[in-house]
C-alpha cells in the first residue's frame, strides 16, 4: 500500500527538507522517498491538494472526551476521528470522565478503545483518587499501564503537602505532575475575568490573582522538591512572568496556553454566549499580547485546544448555570496560525510538547515512520458549525475569521482527510 503526497511544502525544523516543496512516497507507513518529483503509478493513493503543507504530526496535550460516562458529549471513536480530521496524530486525554481515570484498569480501557484508530490516545491519569484532592492515586501503576502524566483536570490541588509529596514521589519514575492554576478561595463563585467587563455586565469576577497565587505556590514547592511540573492553560501576563523567572532558576517547569485564551478577550462576554464561558476565563487584550510574546520567547512551551465537549443541555442555558468549556480541535490551527508564524505554530504542536510529555520524537526523513499533519496555512474562512466534527458544538470560535485549513493526517498507516 503506497500513498503519494504531491508538491508538499515540508515544515519541520529538524528535517533536511525543511521549507522545501517535495513529493513524498509512503509505503506501508514508512517514508520511502522524498524527491522533487515522483511519478504516479496506478496502485498509488495520490494526494494532490491546493497549497499542501506537511509537518510532523501534531500533539494536543489537553483533550476531554466524554467516554466513559458522558458519551452524549463525545465518544472515544468520534473524538479520535475529529482529532485526525483536525490534524492531530496524537492527543492527551484528561481524566474528567465517569468513572474518573484514577487506576490502571481505567487507563488500559482508554488505550484499548483507541487502538484501531489513526490518532493515538495517551491518557493523563488523575493525580488524586476520584480527583477529590484528598489521597494520591496509584501513579506508578498507571504510568506502567500507559499514563503519560498526572493531574486533576481543571481542579486545583489545595493540599500543599499532597502536591509536595506528589512532586517528590513522581521523581522515582520520571513522572510529570500537572497542577491547574487556580486558587479556589480567591476565585470564589466567580464566573468570568474580574475587570471592567464583569462589572458592566453584573457578572461575578475571578481575579487574575487566583491564578498567580496557585502558580507561585507550585513553583515554591517545585524549587523545594525538584521534579517535573507542568502548568496547563495559563491565561495572564503575570503568570508568564512567574514562569519565566522559574525557568531562569533552572526549574523543570513547563506550561501551555489554550488557543481561545490566546486570541479571545472578555469583550466576548457582551453577548452572554455560554460558549465563551471557559476555565480559565477569557482575560484582557494585554494578557493575550503577553501570552503571544511568551510563545515567541519560549516561556510558553505549547498550545492546546483544551477541547472540552459540553452537550447542549448544559450549554444552552442561563449564562451563570452553563458548564464551562469549549471544543477546540477543529479550530486550533486556524486560530493560532492567524497570530503566529508557521514555524512557531508547528513547533508548539510537535517537538516541544512531545519532549515534555516524553513521547517518541518524529521527523520527516527517508526511512522514518510517517506521522504527518496535512494543511494549507493560507486559506481564510469563517468558522461555522459545518466545520465541526465533534458531537457537541460548543465552540468559542463560531463566527470568527480563521486562517489555515487542515486537510487531515497520515499516521498509523492510515490517511484521514476532511
Amino acid at each position: 500500500m503506497s500513498t503519494l503526497l504531491k508538491s508538499a511544502t515540508i515544515i519541520d525544523a529538524n528535517s533536511q527538507f525543511n521549507n522545501q516543496k517535495k513529493d513524498l512516497l509512503i509505503t506501508n507507513g514508512i517514508i520511502e522517498k522524498i524527491e522533487d518529483s515522483i511519478p504516479e503509478k496506478p496502485d498509488y493513493t495520490v494526494v494532490n491538494l491546493d497549497n499542501l503543507h506537511v509537518s510532523c504530526g501534531w500533539f494536543d496535550t489537553s483533550v476531554s472526551l466524554g467516554e466513559p460516562g458522558f458519551e452524549e458529549r463525545e465518544t472515544i471513536a468520534n473524538g479520535l476521528q475529529t482529532a485526525a480530521k483536525s490534524g492531530f496524530t496524537a492527543i492527551a486525554v484528561n481524566a474528567n470522565t465517569d468513572p474518573i481515570v484514577d487506576n490502571k484498569s481505567a487507563v488500559e480501557f482508554l488505550i484499548n478503545k483507541s487502538k484501531i484508530h489513526a490518532t493515538k490516545l495517551f491518557p493523563i491519569a488523575s493525580l488524586t483518587q476520584q480527583s477529590k484532592g484528598i489521597e494520591m492515586a496509584e501513579l506508578y501503576d498507571m504510568q506502567q499501564s500507559g499514563a503519560i502524566a498526572f493531574g486533576d483536570y481543571n481542579k486545583p490541588l489545595t493540599n500543599d503537602n499532597l502536591m509536595k509529596v506528589a512532586l517528590q514521589y513522581a521523581q522515582n519514575f520520571n513522572g510529570l505532575i500537572l497542577s491547574f492554576p487556580k486558587n479556589n478561595s480567591i476565585a470564589g463563585e466567580g464566573l468570568v475575568n474580574e475587570g471592567e467587563n464583569s462589572t458592566k455586565l453584573g457578572l461575578k469576577g475571578i481575579p487574575a490573582l487566583a491564578e498567580h497565587l496557585q502558580i507561585a505556590r507550585d513553583l515554591f514547592l517545585l524549587e523545594y522538591t525538584g521534579g517535573k511540573l507542568h502548568i496547563p492553560t495559563i491565561s495572564t501576563a503575570k503568570s508568564v512572568e512567574l514562569i519565566k523567572e522559574a525557568k531562569r532558576k533552572g526549574l523543570q517547569v513547563s506550561c501551555s496556553v489554550a488557543a481561545h485564551n490566546l486570541l479571545l478577550t472578555d469583550d466576548e462576554l457582551h453577548g452572554f454566549d455560554s460558549n465563551v464561558k471557559v476555565t480559565p476565563p477569557l482575560r484582557t487584550q494585554a494578557d493575550c499580547n503577553a501570552l503571544i510574546e511568551a510563545i515567541n520567547d519560549e516561556t510558553i512551551d505549547m498550545i492546546t485546544s483544551d477541547h472540552n465537549p459540553i452537550d447542549i443541555e448544559n450549554k444552552k442555558v442561563e449564562f451563570s448555570a452553563a458548564k464551562n468549556g469549549t471544543i477546540g480541535l477543529e479550530s486550533l490551527f486556524g486560530a493560532v496560525n492567524s497570530v503566529l508564524d508557521i514555524q512557531k505554530t508547528i513547533d508548539c504542536l510537535t517537538h516541544k510538547p512531545r519532549a515534555i510529555f516524553n513521547l517518541e520524537e518524529t521527523i520527516i526523513a527517508i526511512g522514518e515512520q510517517a506521522e504527518l499533519s496535512l494543511f494549507n496555512p493560507s486559506e481564510n474562512y469563517i468558522f461555522s458549525k459545518e466545520h465541526i466534527s465533534s458531537t457537541s458544538k460548543n465552540s468559542a470560535f463560531l463566527g470568527k475569521k480563521l486562517q489555515g485549513k487542515v486537510y487531515g493526517v497520515f499516521t498509523n498507516n492510515q490517511l484521514i482527510t476532511q
